[in-house]
């Protein structure tokens, strides 16, 4: 079932203002969203993931190279795309989500990051996520991809997924199946009694876990992380093999 805004008038965030440090030194002189994977920059990903949904109101933050940001969003002429600034301070993942709510409307939303690349087989995982979500039993539904079948990803996995689709974290020390793939729909409620400033988004997953609203679907397709610079070209590799 869902109860969202028909799958064409969803709002998206990208999160797209980390420093990228962990990929210098390509990043001193290129924002990470724009570091191209297989001659595609890796916010390009995320925009297929929103072009084979329908989905066109688009919301990107940016802090790092600010400039660069703006420039290439500006020539993106089929999404409508809004910039949230962060250059005076960096705002983390939830603080930059909420920052752009105003922009994301009060109905849920989605959330990607623009530092890994998400590769569907068959239908498209938004869609399917759209079409999972019941506000009555969800706060937070976010993808998962096996840790198994990863690319450029070296943890221990984030989530074991329950016979009714809920989340619990993995216990210290102990590994989880599930990986969090940086695709996600908040409720805009949980951003309610937040700090102001910086903080992580895995406060709202922390919170929605507590009162058993966090909930996951699995991916079905490819993951790649895109953490450093030979991941970039391990990623680029396994694209093109793809292909």
């Amino acid at each position: 079932m869902t109860d969202l805004p028909n799958l064409p008038d969803m709002r998206v965030m990208i999160l797209s203002a980390g420093l990228g440090t962990r990929l210098r030194p390509i990043t001193d002189v290129t924002p990470k969203p724009l570091v191209k994977v297989a001659g595609q920059a890796l916010i390009d990903y995320c925009f297929d993931l929103l072009r084979c949904a329908g989905i066109r109101s688009v919301v990107v933050n940016k802090h790092h190279l600010a400039g660069q940001i703006s420039e290439y969003v500006g020539a993106v002429t089929d999404l409508e795309i809004a910039v949230s600034d962060e250059t005076a301070v960096l705002l983390e993942t939830g603080g930059g989500v909420k920052k752009a709510l105003p922009l994301l409307g009060a109905s849920p939303f989605f959330v990607l990051n623009s530092d890994v690349i998400v590769l569907d087989s068959g239908a498209s995982s938004l869609l399917k996520m759209h079409d999972l979500w019941d506000s009555e039993k969800m706060d937070a539904l976010l993808l998962l991809h096996p840790v198994e079948t990863a690319v450029g990803y070296a943890g221990k996995g984030d989530f074991h997924l329950g016979s009714d689709g809920r989340l619990t974290r993995r216990t210290q020390g102990e590994g989880a199946p599930y990986l969090f793939t940086g695709v996600q729909i908040l409720n805009p409620v949980l951003f309610d009694d937040t700090p102001d400033g910086a903080f992580s988004l895995n406060l709202l997953y922390d919170k929605a876990l507590a009162n058993g609203r966090l909930y996951g679907l699995l991916h079905e397709g490819h993951w790649l992380h895109v953490g450093t610079p030979d991941a970039v070209i391990e990623a680029g590799e396994k694209i093109e093999a793809l292909r």
